[in-house]
């Protein structure tokens, strides 16, 4: 099983650009902010962007994120707006 050795972990950055962009941008549209909308949001934006896998090692801090998330950001912000409207339309909870 992938990451069983417990020394290195599999991540796509893709998670944390979103989680760390998606307070901002939904602060600007008027949608529901609870977890169950939050998460929706968050999947379907993930689903509409390509993951970007690294693997690092267990605890190590996420140097790059700056970097990857200046370099996606446009598509990131249009994923994350994208989502809130669909989630806005059609909310589950």
């Amino acid at each position: 099983m992938i990451g069983d050795d417990n020394v290195y972990k599999l991540k796509n950055y893709m998670e944390d650009i979103v989680k760390a962009l998606m307070g901002e941008i939904l602060d600007d549209i008027n949608v529901c902010k609870c977890e169950k909308c939050r998460m929706d949001i968050s999947a379907i934006a993930l689903n509409n962007l390509p993951p970007k896998y690294i693997v690092t090692e267990k605890g190590e801090l996420y140097l790059k994120l700056n970097t990857l998330k200046q370099q996606f950001e446009v598509d990131v912000i249009s994923a994350i707006t994208h989502a809130a409207i669909m989630v806005k339309r059609n909310p589950r909870h």
